[in-house]
């Protein structure tokens, strides 16, 4: 699958942003917790969101579609998800946290996913050892079992936003209270929290570093939003500031994106905050910036190659510090195959503006990556064709649709 984009674009007009998938995803795992019917508004229908459906049916769960909303039924009848599925996204590994509290027994083979770091487990399976699960390892699989799990203080190393939201699953439905020390911090937590709550759990301090989360003998059913997807509206505020574009964004929590918004207007953008919208208006000189990537409120690292991309033509160097995956410079090669002027030393790119890039054939190597190409594509001189745009697709919900309606001359193949 290619994307082909026809460069010097400008942008104008209205977009709406869709739910966020880094919040679906957690809280599609998360409805295993109940037996009964929970229903989930407003569902992005991208390439992750299908496999974590796929897996739940393949779990023995009962999923119906209704134009933008699921119907979620029923607790796994089985424990061990599909490998050749499990592979595709990262996000397959947080069906391990509910279905180990509620079946006591779940064998999981290690995730898949963007190929942007190592992003190691331990973390999770730290977190289910305290609880009380004991581990074996058998084919490439992670086996689980537990009597009962039971609440106790688990403290994360590093914040990790993945075993935050299993350990918060599997701890809903513990005996007793957990405490989740040096927990993530991330929005989606918080609205896991809050879908979770909303079921009749009981959990507090989401949004802090500290969790706490009391045990309950059951969840309930329940008709539950997730928030927007604050990449999506990043990556949207930085293509209209990219091609010198005037775009209205809605459907954006202003809050989430505070990072991005305060680095965009230090290379000159106008960005208008209006409730839930957000206008932003390029300008023709980008002011260079300095950038680290740091974990929520810090500078997102799922924005660092949009951000490169479009300083690829700032008039002056740019520094951009890549502090949370080891591997998420893989765009800079192709960045530079289309004429941009960009130099790695460790985790530090230092990316020297240039006049202009120029189209060509390029590869999206992850989803962020991915969305970095479209962006300069869009700059560029001529035709930019990006190949493995399936990478896109799976975070970005029918973004071709979405661009082309603000005037981008775009089309999948």
């Amino acid at each position: 699958m290619k994307m082909v984009v026809q460069g010097e674009a400008r942008l104008t007009g209205e977009v709406e942003i869709s739910s966020s998938k880094n919040a679906v995803l957690p809280v599609l795992a998360a409805t295993l917790l109940t037996e009964e019917k929970v229903v989930l508004r407003k569902v992005p229908f991208i390439e992750d969101v299908k496999v974590i459906k796929f897996l739940l049916k393949e779990l023995g769960v009962e999923v119906k579609e209704d134009k933008k909303d699921l119907n979620i039924i029923g607790q796994a009848r089985y424990n061990h998800p599909p490998y050749e599925m499990v592979k595709k996204i990262r996000a397959s590994f947080l069906l391990m946290g509910p279905v180990l509290a509620t079946k006591g027994l779940v064998r999981v083979s290690l995730p898949g996913g963007c190929a942007i770091g190592t992003r190691p487990i331990d973390l999770h399976l730290k977190g289910f050892k305290a609880l009380g699960a004991q581990f074996t390892f058998s084919g490439g699989d992670i086996i689980a079992r537990v009597n009962k799990l039971k609440g106790t203080h688990i403290y994360l190393d590093f914040p990790s936003v993945g075993a935050t939201e299993n350990i918060m699953m599997a701890a809903a439905l513990a005996s007793g209270t957990t405490y989740i020390e040096n927990a993530a911090l991330e929005p989606e937590i918080v609205d896991l929290a809050n879908f979770i709550n909303s079921m009749g759990g009981k959990i507090s301090g989401a949004g802090t570093n500290i969790i706490r989360i009391e045990g309950v003998k059951e969840l309930k059913g329940t008709e539950y939003s997730c928030i927007p997807d604050r990449i999506e509206a990043g990556t949207f505020m930085l293509a209209a500031a990219a091609t010198g574009g005037d775009v209205l964004i809605n459907n954006v929590i202003p809050e989430h994106v505070k990072a991005i918004t305060a680095k965009l207007i230090e290379t000159g953008v106008e960005v208008e905050e209006r409730g839930s919208q957000i206008r932003v208006k390029g300008q023709k000189k980008i002011n260079p910036v300095y950038i680290k990537t740091m974990p929520y409120p810090g500078f997102p690292t799922d924005m660092q190659a949009q951000f490169m991309a479009y300083l690829s033509c700032a008039d002056g160097s740019s520094i951009i510090t890549e502090s949370v995956f080891e591997n998420r410079f893989m765009h800079v090669q192709e960045l530079m195959r289309m004429g941009a002027s960009i130099k790695i030393e460790g985790k530090t790119a230092i990316i020297k503006g240039v006049s202009k890039l120029h189209g060509t054939e390029v590869i999206a190597t992850d989803l962020r990556a991915g969305a970095a190409l479209l962006i300069a594509g869009m700059m560029a001189q001529g035709s930019t064709t990006v190949t493995n745009s399936y990478h896109i697709n799976r975070g970005y919900e029918n973004v071709v649709e979405k661009l082309r309606a603000l005037g981008a001359d775009i089309k999948e193949v």
